[in-house]
């Protein structure tokens, strides 16, 4: 009887995986829906890329570019035009025998800016050094990185994604450095260009770092329903089988992104795990359905992957926070966050913040999505912010289940 069972769940299994290679596919691209795609032309970012485009152009002429410092919510398109202007000055600088080399860096990929070492040893691999995960001093790697660069010639771009992250984790020291460094470099210029979702997050900077760092400043605006409704269509055109996509599944995918701060990259999303949810359940076009369906399944994945890579002070005032939170309370105020963290410290053996930092990255995981903070007044005792979660009891549990192997006590 055993075996007949097991027979049984092979053949269909194995028609599962017939059916789905037979099948007309209902995408045809679906690399295009995702965040590593850079197309052909960029939407509704004009300013934009005309505004960097100007900035660097003296790189053309072998001659250092301003540092620049762009910032805007999720999705707003930083990296998207970034990486496209760099490209465009790359092609035309090669066209015209100059030289312009560029670097990205992402600072929230593991095991590549988790700290000032791997960052630079990674900065250094990319100019063709070797140097080991682990070991060396600091300084030393920073001296491996300075002489690596300084054999090349030209103009060297590094673009610092999520330089807040980074910044967070060691200070801002090594920014210090970076945008000091071609005061000691002989044969190339180098220009930093950062790109942060923090708004505020130069605020928190030294003067002397703010100032080097932020020479230029461009802001991207969130996109509104109809540019991301635009955005979508271009894409779906080509991320998806012909006929495979009815009417409406791109605006309400949209309309949701645009309610979620003009996230291109959540509508994105949206429209590629709708795709999938309807390839997974066998239909063959997608529908409004699925888009319900995504949304859930997004929502929850975005919120535990940003909570998993946040720095582990930003972790331990979460847990702070979480355990405050039940079903009886589901509302509580900086000030009882503030003293569970401070207890979750002690056990942890870290190093406290100070209430204000607590304060103000309460404040990020508001702009996050991650919270709801409302400002509330306590008359003459001033005012204090009423904390709830903004996302469900299921997600809830997920991340606490998490935490469970983060804080061991």
């Amino acid at each position: 009887m055993e075996k007949w069972v097991v027979y049984i769940t092979q053949q269909t299994i194995q028609e599962l995986f017939n059916n789905y290679l037979t099948k007309q596919p209902i995408f045809s691209n679906k690399k295009t829906l995702t965040s590593s795609y850079t197309p052909e032309t960029v939407p509704h970012r004009d300013k934009q890329i005309n505004q960097l485009g100007r900035i660097l152009l003296p790189a053309l002429k072998s001659e250092r570019p301003s540092n620049v410092f762009i910032y805007g919510s999720t999705g707003t398109g930083k990296t998207l035009t970034t990486k496209y202007v760099l490209d465009e000055l790359v092609k035309t600088a090669t066209q015209n025998n100059n030289i312009i080399k560029t670097i990205y860096v992402n600072c929230k990929m593991k095991k590549v800016a988790d700290t000032e070492y791997r960052f630079l040893a990674y900065l250094a691999e990319k100019l063709g050094e070797t140097v080991p995960s682990t070991g060396l001093p600091t300084d030393q790697v920073y001296k491996i990185f300075f002489k690596s660069l300084d054999k090349l010639e030209g103009v060297v771009i590094l673009i610092v994604d999520e330089i807040d992250a980074l910044v967070n984790k060691v200070g801002d020291d090594f920014l210090y450095n970076l945008t000091r460094i071609n005061q000691d470099l002989a044969n190339v210029d180098l220009s930093v260009i950062g790109i942060s979702n923090n708004l505020s997050f130069t605020d928190y900077l030294d003067a002397r770092v703010k100032s080097s760092l932020s020479e230029e400043e461009l802001i991207f605006p969130p996109y509104n329903a109809v540019q991301l409704q635009e955005i979508l269509q271009k894409r779906a055109e080509i991320a998806f089988t012909n006929g495979k996509i009815n009417d409406g599944v791109t605006q309400k995918c949209a309309a949701l992104a645009a309610q979620e701060h003009g996230d291109a990259r959540r509508a994105l999303d949206l429209l590629r795990v709708a795709g999938e949810v309807a390839e997974r359940e066998g239909d063959e076009e997608v529908s409004i359905k699925h888009v319900d369906k995504a949304e859930e399944k997004v929502d929850t994945d975005r919120i535990i992957e940003v909570v998993k890579t946040q720095p582990k002070q930003s972790k331990a005032i979460i847990y702070a926070l979480l355990t405050k939170l039940t079903k009886e309370n589901e509302k509580t105020l900086t000030g009882d966050v503030f003293n569970n963290y401070m207890t979750i410290c002690k056990k942890a053996v870290l190093k406290p913040l100070t209430q204000r930092r607590v304060s103000d990255i309460l404040s990020e995981l508001d702009m996050l999505g991650i919270i709801n903070a409302k400002v509330i007044s306590n008359g003459r005792y001033g005012r204090t912010r009423e904390i709830s979660l903004a996302f469900s009891e299921d997600i809830h549990k997920k991340i606490m289940d998490f935490f469970k192997n983060e804080f061991y006590f």
